[in-house]
């Protein structure tokens, strides 16, 4: 008999035990909040292309000179 009421108190701890919520229910989703950075990112990267052709024009003038002094 003791093993018997031992037996359904192992199985009524752990059907109590799966069955517990751990963390408590979210009752609304999260509010999402807009992100501003990639805005600004996509802004610095403009700038950077922009400075970034701007030299690559002046060394293409430079290779001309360069097979001249080869002669």
């Amino acid at each position: 008999m003791k093993k018997v009421l031992m037996l359904l108190a192992v199985v009524l701890g752990t059907t109590v035990m799966v069955s517990a919520q751990t963390t408590p229910a979210q009752t609304a989703p999260a509010k999402e909040v807009k992100a501003t950075k990639k805005e600004a990112k996509k802004e610095t990267k403009k700038a950077h292309k922009a400075e970034a052709s701007k030299p690559a024009a002046a060394p293409a003038a430079t290779p001309a000179a360069a097979p001249a002094a080869k002669k």
